[in-house]
Parts: structure tokens; sequence; C-alpha cells
């Protein structure tokens, strides 16, 4: 994340991937404060066992695009809410990636965290038999919590 106020929405992300049993690892790597940070993180990923990266940022939120430049790795952007335009600054800036440096964007905020672990876990069930059936147990059980009539 961008800054560790952003963690009050990573959180989530972290949340939903611990709940699948995928390890993870969470830093604050500022773009504009960090950028040494950002750098040696993002071209040391790959190398460190890494295979998805989720980038929460707000405002400007350069983090998600810049990781994604800087890596081969898919990076998730999460736009975190901001005081002064309700986070569509923090989207604008990390789905507006030119075309050859992709970033898969998500939704502003808490669902967008919590989409962004799935959409992960989705990544890397690919290649995961057993990741692959704790992510489908989950998703029944996400179907089976919805109630069939509003009482």
């Amino acid at each position: 994340m961008g800054s560790s106020s952003d963690w009050a929405t990573m959180s989530h992300a972290a949340e939903t991937l611990a709940a699948l049993g995928i390890p993870h690892e969470t830093r604050v790597v500022s773009a504009h404060r960090t950028p040494q940070r950002l750098y040696e993180y993002a071209q040391l990923a790959a190398g460190r066992g890494l295979k998805v990266i989720i980038a929460g940022a707000g405002g400007a939120a350069h983090l998600p695009g810049m990781a994604a430049a800087m890596t081969h790795l898919p990076v998730l952007g999460v736009p975190v809410e901001s005081k002064a335009l309700s986070g569509m600054d923090s989207l604008l800036s990390i789905v507006q990636m030119p075309g050859g440096v992709p970033v898969g964007t998500l939704a502003i905020g808490k669902p967008g965290a919590i989409n962004a672990a799935l959409l992960a876990a989705a990544i890397l069930a690919l290649s995961d038999p057993e990741l692959s059936s704790h992510l489908q147990a989950w998703r029944a059980a996400q179907s089976d919590s919805v109630a069939e009539t509003p009482e």
C-alpha cells in the first residue's frame, strides 16, 4: 500500500487471503515518498517467490502502475477512497494505464480490496488444485449464505 493509512482498506485483502490460506505479505511502499523502496520491491518480487502483487493507493495513486512498470508479475490495483474526490481520483489514476503496462483495476475501497484478493486467488488457483478447491468452497459458502427471502 502507498501509505499506512491505506491499511484500513487493504486489511480486507489480507483478511481474505488469510481466509483462503494464501501466504502473503504487507508492506508500505510509496511511489512518491519511497521511490527506491518501490523500485527494489517490484524488481525483486518475482525472485522472492511472489506471483501476484495487490497494490492499493489513494489520491494520485501511482503505486500500482509504477509497480507494474517494474515487474512482469500481474499487478492488481485497489483505489483507496480519498477525502478530496471520494476515490474517483485514485480510480482514474490506476485504471488509465497506457497500453503495454496493464494493471487490473478493482472497485474503490473495501469491495475492491476483497475482490483483488479473490482475483489473485483465482490467478494462483490456475496452477494450484488445492487452492482451487478452497476458492470453490469459499464461493459455495458465499452462495449458501444468501437468503432466498428477505425475512
